[in-house]
Protein backbone atom coordinates (compact mmCIF):
# COMPACT_ATOMS: atom_id res chain seq x y z
CA UNK A 1 0.00 0.00 0.00
CA UNK A 2 1.01 3.52 -1.11
CA UNK A 3 0.00 6.94 0.06
CA UNK A 4 -0.15 10.23 -2.12
CA UNK A 5 -0.39 14.16 -0.42
CA UNK A 6 -3.95 14.89 -1.56
CA UNK A 7 -4.38 17.37 0.35
CA UNK A 8 -6.49 19.33 -2.20
CA UNK A 9 -8.65 16.85 -2.85
CA UNK A 10 -12.52 17.73 -2.28
CA UNK A 11 -14.37 15.10 -4.20
CA UNK A 12 -14.41 11.34 -4.65
CA UNK A 13 -16.02 10.19 -7.77
CA UNK A 14 -16.82 5.99 -7.41
CA UNK A 15 -16.70 3.74 -10.08
CA UNK A 16 -19.75 1.29 -9.05
CA UNK A 17 -19.53 -1.93 -11.91
CA UNK A 18 -17.24 -3.86 -10.10
CA UNK A 19 -15.29 -0.99 -7.33
CA UNK A 20 -18.43 -0.92 -5.33
CA UNK A 21 -20.77 -3.59 -6.71
CA UNK A 22 -19.45 -6.90 -7.26
CA UNK A 23 -20.69 -7.45 -10.30
CA UNK A 24 -19.15 -11.35 -10.68
CA UNK A 25 -20.54 -12.60 -7.13
CA UNK A 26 -24.45 -11.46 -8.08
CA UNK A 27 -24.84 -12.36 -11.68
CA UNK A 28 -23.23 -15.57 -11.31
CA UNK A 29 -26.30 -17.39 -9.87
CA UNK A 30 -28.32 -16.02 -12.99
CA UNK A 31 -25.65 -17.37 -14.81
CA UNK A 32 -25.72 -20.60 -13.75
CA UNK A 33 -29.76 -20.62 -14.19
CA UNK A 34 -29.44 -19.94 -17.84
CA UNK A 35 -26.38 -22.89 -18.86
CA UNK A 36 -28.24 -25.48 -16.43
CA UNK A 37 -30.62 -25.95 -18.81
CA UNK A 38 -28.49 -26.52 -21.67
CA UNK A 39 -25.70 -28.42 -20.18
CA UNK A 40 -26.47 -31.37 -23.10
CA UNK A 41 -25.36 -29.68 -25.51
CA UNK A 42 -22.78 -26.66 -23.92
CA UNK A 43 -19.79 -27.10 -21.14
CA UNK A 44 -19.28 -23.59 -20.68
CA UNK A 45 -19.10 -22.92 -16.86
CA UNK A 46 -20.41 -19.72 -15.25
CA UNK A 47 -17.17 -18.16 -14.58
CA UNK A 48 -15.80 -18.32 -17.85
CA UNK A 49 -19.10 -16.63 -19.29
CA UNK A 50 -18.94 -14.19 -16.92
CA UNK A 51 -15.49 -13.59 -18.18
CA UNK A 52 -16.28 -13.67 -21.42
CA UNK A 53 -19.60 -11.09 -21.27
CA UNK A 54 -17.32 -8.85 -19.20
CA UNK A 55 -14.93 -8.36 -22.12
CA UNK A 56 -17.29 -8.35 -24.71
CA UNK A 57 -19.71 -5.88 -22.72
CA UNK A 58 -16.69 -3.65 -22.83
CA UNK A 59 -16.45 -4.06 -26.41
CA UNK A 60 -20.02 -3.09 -27.27
CA UNK A 61 -19.05 0.20 -25.23
CA UNK A 62 -16.38 1.01 -27.19
CA UNK A 63 -18.06 0.32 -30.41
CA UNK A 64 -21.06 2.36 -29.29
CA UNK A 65 -19.08 5.40 -28.15
CA UNK A 66 -16.63 5.05 -31.44
CA UNK A 67 -18.96 4.58 -33.74
CA UNK A 68 -21.52 7.18 -32.32
CA UNK A 69 -24.09 5.18 -32.46
CA UNK A 70 -26.17 7.60 -29.89
CA UNK A 71 -25.50 5.92 -26.73
CA UNK A 72 -27.59 3.05 -26.68
CA UNK A 73 -26.99 2.75 -22.67
CA UNK A 74 -25.38 0.33 -20.06
CA UNK A 75 -27.92 -1.96 -19.99
CA UNK A 76 -28.60 -2.27 -23.62
CA UNK A 77 -24.42 -3.27 -24.40
CA UNK A 78 -24.66 -5.57 -21.27
CA UNK A 79 -27.55 -7.22 -22.90
CA UNK A 80 -26.21 -7.60 -26.33
CA UNK A 81 -23.22 -8.82 -24.45
CA UNK A 82 -25.11 -11.61 -22.89
CA UNK A 83 -26.49 -12.53 -26.04
CA UNK A 84 -23.47 -12.42 -27.85
CA UNK A 85 -21.68 -14.19 -25.12
CA UNK A 86 -24.52 -17.09 -24.96
CA UNK A 87 -24.69 -17.84 -28.75
CA UNK A 88 -20.52 -18.02 -28.44
CA UNK A 89 -21.21 -21.08 -26.80
CA UNK A 90 -23.37 -22.39 -29.09
CA UNK A 91 -26.61 -21.44 -27.30
CA UNK A 92 -29.64 -18.94 -28.94
CA UNK A 93 -31.45 -17.63 -26.29
CA UNK A 94 -34.70 -16.91 -26.00
CA UNK A 95 -36.19 -13.55 -25.47
CA UNK A 96 -37.47 -15.08 -22.34
CA UNK A 97 -34.02 -15.99 -20.97
CA UNK A 98 -32.42 -12.88 -21.95
CA UNK A 99 -35.45 -11.01 -19.66
CA UNK A 100 -34.76 -13.14 -17.15
CA UNK A 101 -31.32 -13.04 -16.74
CA UNK A 102 -31.34 -9.43 -17.32
CA UNK A 103 -33.23 -8.91 -14.13
CA UNK A 104 -30.04 -10.32 -12.26
CA UNK A 105 -28.88 -6.32 -13.03
CA UNK A 106 -31.36 -5.25 -10.66
CA UNK A 107 -29.90 -7.58 -7.69
CA UNK A 108 -26.56 -6.72 -7.55
CA UNK A 109 -24.65 -7.11 -3.96
CA UNK A 110 -22.28 -4.30 -2.42
CA UNK A 111 -18.70 -5.56 -1.27
CA UNK A 112 -18.79 -6.22 2.10
CA UNK A 113 -15.89 -3.27 2.72
CA UNK A 114 -17.91 -0.30 0.88
CA UNK A 115 -19.99 -0.03 3.85
CA UNK A 116 -17.80 1.40 6.34
CA UNK A 117 -15.72 3.06 3.88
CA UNK A 118 -17.97 5.32 2.44
CA UNK A 119 -19.69 6.34 5.44
CA UNK A 120 -16.00 6.96 6.99
CA UNK A 121 -15.12 8.40 3.39
CA UNK A 122 -17.97 11.11 3.76
CA UNK A 123 -16.57 12.90 6.78
CA UNK A 124 -13.98 14.12 4.87
CA UNK A 125 -15.08 14.42 1.58
CA UNK A 126 -18.02 15.13 -0.95
CA UNK A 127 -18.55 11.85 -2.58
CA UNK A 128 -19.93 11.18 -6.24
CA UNK A 129 -21.03 8.44 -8.25
CA UNK A 130 -19.83 8.68 -11.79
CA UNK A 131 -20.65 5.94 -13.83
CA UNK A 132 -21.25 4.40 -17.50
CA UNK A 133 -24.60 3.12 -16.04
CA UNK A 134 -28.50 5.00 -16.61
CA UNK A 135 -28.76 7.90 -14.75
CA UNK A 136 -32.05 6.18 -13.47
CA UNK A 137 -30.46 2.81 -13.12
CA UNK A 138 -27.93 4.46 -10.91
CA UNK A 139 -30.18 6.34 -8.71
CA UNK A 140 -31.83 2.46 -8.18
CA UNK A 141 -28.76 0.76 -7.58
CA UNK A 142 -27.83 3.84 -5.06
CA UNK A 143 -30.89 3.69 -3.09
CA UNK A 144 -32.06 -0.16 -3.08
CA UNK A 145 -28.39 -2.23 -2.87
CA UNK A 146 -25.69 0.42 -2.01
CA UNK A 147 -28.10 2.33 0.30
CA UNK A 148 -26.38 5.79 0.39
CA UNK A 149 -26.72 9.10 -0.32
CA UNK A 150 -23.95 9.90 -2.54
CA UNK A 151 -23.69 13.82 -2.91
CA UNK A 152 -23.97 13.73 -6.73
CA UNK A 153 -24.81 10.95 -9.15
CA UNK A 154 -23.33 11.55 -12.81
CA UNK A 155 -24.01 8.84 -15.59
CA UNK A 156 -22.38 9.18 -18.85
CA UNK A 157 -25.79 9.78 -20.34
CA UNK A 158 -24.74 13.77 -19.60
CA UNK A 159 -22.33 13.19 -22.85
CA UNK A 160 -23.71 10.65 -24.53
CA UNK A 161 -20.53 8.38 -24.62
CA UNK A 162 -18.41 5.93 -22.04
CA UNK A 163 -15.97 5.93 -19.92
CA UNK A 164 -13.21 6.28 -20.84
CA UNK A 165 -13.87 8.94 -23.15
CA UNK A 166 -12.43 12.63 -21.87
CA UNK A 167 -15.78 14.00 -22.24
CA UNK A 168 -17.30 11.94 -19.30
CA UNK A 169 -14.53 13.39 -16.85
CA UNK A 170 -14.07 17.16 -18.23
CA UNK A 171 -18.24 16.90 -17.95
CA UNK A 172 -18.06 16.28 -14.31
CA UNK A 173 -15.82 18.78 -12.97
CA UNK A 174 -18.06 20.84 -14.84
CA UNK A 175 -21.10 19.85 -13.24
CA UNK A 176 -19.42 19.84 -9.66
CA UNK A 177 -17.44 23.36 -10.74
CA UNK A 178 -14.28 21.85 -9.13
CA UNK A 179 -10.57 22.05 -10.71
CA UNK A 180 -9.98 18.55 -12.15
CA UNK A 181 -7.40 18.23 -10.16
CA UNK A 182 -9.24 18.05 -6.49
CA UNK A 183 -11.23 15.31 -8.35
CA UNK A 184 -9.83 11.64 -7.32
CA UNK A 185 -11.29 9.02 -9.39
CA UNK A 186 -11.81 5.98 -7.50
CA UNK A 187 -12.20 2.83 -9.72
CA UNK A 188 -10.91 -1.02 -10.27
CA UNK A 189 -10.99 -0.36 -13.81
CA UNK A 190 -7.81 0.63 -15.17
CA UNK A 191 -9.33 2.59 -17.68
CA UNK A 192 -11.40 4.57 -15.79
CA UNK A 193 -8.19 5.35 -14.15
CA UNK A 194 -5.87 5.97 -16.88
CA UNK A 195 -9.28 7.91 -18.35
CA UNK A 196 -9.33 10.35 -15.15
CA UNK A 197 -5.76 10.66 -15.40
CA UNK A 198 -5.38 12.31 -18.53
CA UNK A 199 -8.00 14.76 -17.88
CA UNK A 200 -6.10 16.12 -15.04
CA UNK A 201 -7.94 14.18 -12.46
CA UNK A 202 -6.46 11.99 -9.87
CA UNK A 203 -6.98 8.26 -9.83
CA UNK A 204 -7.05 5.43 -7.18
CA UNK A 205 -6.99 2.11 -8.42
CA UNK A 206 -8.86 -0.34 -6.42
CA UNK A 207 -7.34 -3.61 -7.53
CA UNK A 208 -9.41 -6.14 -6.14
CA UNK A 209 -8.65 -9.37 -8.36
CA UNK A 210 -4.81 -8.59 -8.44
CA UNK A 211 -3.91 -7.37 -11.98
CA UNK A 212 -1.21 -5.56 -13.25
CA UNK A 213 -2.07 -1.80 -14.77
CA UNK A 214 -1.93 -0.97 -18.38
CA UNK A 215 1.08 -0.33 -19.75
CA UNK A 216 1.20 3.48 -19.90
CA UNK A 217 2.92 6.62 -19.74
CA UNK A 218 3.70 7.49 -15.51
CA UNK A 219 1.69 10.45 -16.38
CA UNK A 220 -1.37 8.11 -16.55
CA UNK A 221 -0.77 6.01 -14.03
CA UNK A 222 -2.47 5.70 -10.87
CA UNK A 223 -1.54 7.92 -7.54
CA UNK A 224 -2.81 5.41 -5.43
CA UNK A 225 -3.03 1.76 -5.78
CA UNK A 226 -5.29 -0.49 -2.57
CA UNK A 227 -6.29 -3.89 -2.61
CA UNK A 228 -10.05 -2.39 -1.36
CA UNK A 229 -12.01 -0.25 0.44
CA UNK A 230 -10.49 -0.73 3.77
CA UNK A 231 -6.85 0.05 2.79
CA UNK A 232 -8.04 3.14 0.54
CA UNK A 233 -9.90 5.01 3.80
CA UNK A 234 -6.60 4.33 5.90
CA UNK A 235 -4.46 5.57 3.43
CA UNK A 236 -6.85 8.83 3.21
CA UNK A 237 -7.27 9.31 6.85
CA UNK A 238 -3.47 8.86 7.38
CA UNK A 239 -2.66 11.88 4.48
CA UNK A 240 -5.62 13.63 6.13
CA UNK A 241 -3.87 13.27 9.46
CA UNK A 242 -0.70 14.00 8.11
CA UNK A 243 -1.83 17.47 6.48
Amino acid sequence: MNTIPLKNCQILTFDLFDTVLDLGTSLNPWIEAFLAPHKTTNQADSKSFWNLMRHRQRIEQYQDTLLELKHSGYLETARKAFIYTARLNHIQPTDMEIDKFMEGWQNLQVFPDCFPALNQLNESFNLVALSNGNKWYLEYLARNQIEFDFFKIISVEEVGVFKPHPAVYRQAARMLNVDPGKIAMVSSNSFDVMGARACGLRGIFVNRHDLPFDETEKLFQPDLVVKDFIQLTQSLTHENQNH
